[in-house]
């Protein structure tokens, strides 16, 4: 019976790599032959591809400035497109968005490591519009509004933070996007980002996540039969799943949390009840549920936190050019007796341009995010973009190209004080993304970016650091963080009260939102 059994699974096995195969070798040399006959047709690109650069983003900058703004690269099986402008990637990922929104196979992160369960890697399907409809009424602007108390009051927090503990801002800024995430999907508080289990089981699911998704590293990806090989023989698959484990005991214990306080009636409105509540009339399975709900950590902590940090840095280099006059701004709407308010925005022309040019200065989704992938042929502007072409924006190329934004690397906010009519979209950048894979969250993120500046601005003046000689010490506007998303590496910085009574404001603003909390 024993002896039954292997041979069954052998053969079953056999019969999956089989099919597997067949699967795999028709489309393949389908895209094989179209590839060859229109050869002619594709978009330039270089001659040689170079592999294992630490930050690809500075090369496609690079492609660009040879190629123009449509590359075609051929990166092992698969044709990928870089798009080096707003308005090549307006054409193709926004009006075209009906063939520009799906995603490319990722079986070691999309798969494997996460069951098919992660919306943000799943190809346009049933399943992703599910999970794309929860994160929209979640996170949509409406419904973003009501958020705005809870981003409120950690910024009161933020603020007082930085006024006692300036050195440590770094870690005071990940605490305050990592509470209003934390409160927004699950209704708890994160006090002390160092020691919160919630925080650091989620930045370890991330690092799992960001880890092995990494074009080229696992074989897998290029020889996808490879999936069905039994991990008893194969160590990274034994490995990644075991921390697929991992992440499902991680969201299903906070989704068990989630429900014992809805039973006991102490749970405040959240993302997580909410999800809950229409988790029978959409048909989605509690591992389906406990996902979607993990969902808003992984895009919404680094981002907010990364931007923020990007500011401070665009203070100490460019401050002397920019921040008396956002002072002035915020003196003469706000005054001086209370913290700016999201009721101030609006009126604050100035300081929106600073937060606009903070995303388009360095933005942390570097690369545009999650390529895109193509689910039909497709022609631009005379280049054929074949069917299955992997679609890179990155925003490196994109936020520096000179036609759109002269002198990039200056931080210069009267940008987004002009009309813009030559660059598509409503926003001046594309921070955010493009089409139907546009950020679910963005008016959160924007919020939190927007809100903090003032209040920065408004409380403290920013400027170098000195040295033991009283002298400045400089800062790297380039020396950023490799990966997926990039934020600034660690700089030294001055942060001081403007005054006394802006320090006095602080305080109190500080402890009437502590008796709120309590």
């Amino acid at each position: 019976m024993a002896g039954t059994n292997l041979i069954s699974v052998v053969l079953g096995l056999v019969i999956a790599v089989a099919l597997s195969c067949l699967g795999l070798v028709f489309p393949r040399l389908r895209q094989e032959w179209t590839l060859h006959a229109r050869r002619s047709q594709l978009p330039p690109g270089p001659r040689s591809i170079k592999t294992g650069l630490r930050k690809p983003w500075l090369w496609f900058k690079q492609l660009h400035a040879e190629h123009g703004d449509v590359v075609y690269l051929q990166l092992g099986p698969t044709p990928t497109i870089i798009l080096g402008s707003a308005q090549a990637a307006w054409d193709l990922l926004e009006k075209r968005g009906a063939i520009y929104s799906s995603r490319p196979r990722f079986i070691m992160g999309g798969e494997l490591l996460s069951g098919g369960l992660r919306g943000l890697m799943a190809p346009y399907s049933p399943f992703w519009r599910r999970w794309r409809k929860q994160l929209h009424a979640g996170f949509m602007q409406r419904q973003t509004e009501s958020y705005r108390p809870i981003q409120a009051r950690e910024s009161a927090v933020l603020m007082r933070d930085l006024l006692r503990g300036p050195g440590d801002f770094r870690t005071h800024i990940e605490r305050y996007a990592a509470s209003v995430i934390v409160t927004v999907t699950y209704g708890r508080r994160v006090e002390d980002v160092r020691t919160d289990d919630v925080v650091r089981r989620n930045g370890e699911s991330m690092d799992r996540l960001t880890s092995v998704n990494i074009p080229g590293k696992f074989a897998v990806e290029r020889y996808p039969v490879l999936k069905y090989v039994p991990a008893v023989f194969a160590p990274w698959k034994a490995q990644v799943l075991e921390q697929r484990q991992r992440d499902v005991q991680l969201y299903t214990d906070l989704m068990d949390e989630v429900k014992e306080k809805v039973a006991s009636g102490v749970l405040p409105d959240c993302f997580a009840k909410y999800l809950l509540q229409e988790q029978a009339a959409l048909g989605m399975s509690d591992l389906e549920v406990a996902y979607t709900a993990g969902s808003p950590f992984g895009a919404g902590v680094e981002t907010s936190a990364g931007s923020i940090a990007s500011f401070l840095l665009a203070c100490v280099k460019f401050g002397p050019r920019f921040v008396p006059q956002a002072q002035q701004e915020l003196d003469r709407i706000v005054g001086g007796a209370r913290l700016p308010s999201f009721d101030d925005l609006p009126q604050l022309q100035y300081v929106n341009a600073v937060a606009s040019e903070t995303l388009r200065w360095r933005p942390v989704a570097v690369l545009g995010g999650t390529p895109h992938a193509s689910t039909a042929d497709d022609v631009y502007k005379g280049m054929f973009i074949p069917k299955g072409s992997t679609i890179i924006a990155p925003l490196w190329s994109i936020h520096l190209n000179e036609a759109d934004f002269p002198d990039p690397h200056r931080f210069i906010p009267e940008r987004f004080l002009e009309k813009r009519d030559n660059y598509p979209g409503a926003f001046g950048h594309s921070a955010f993304g493009w089409g139907r894979r546009i950020c679910p969250g963005m008016h959160l993120g924007a919020a939190s970016v927007a809100i903090n500046i003032a209040r920065i601005l408004w409380a403290f003046n920013i400027g170098p650091a000195k040295d033991g000689g009283g002298k400045d010490i400089g800062v790297d506007i380039f020396a950023y963080t490799d990966g997926f998303n990039s934020s600034p590496l660690p700089f030294s910085c001055s942060i001081t009260p403007r005054s006394t009574r802006h320090a006095d404001v602080i305080e109190r603003e500080f402890r009437d939102v502590m008796e709120e909390l309590k």
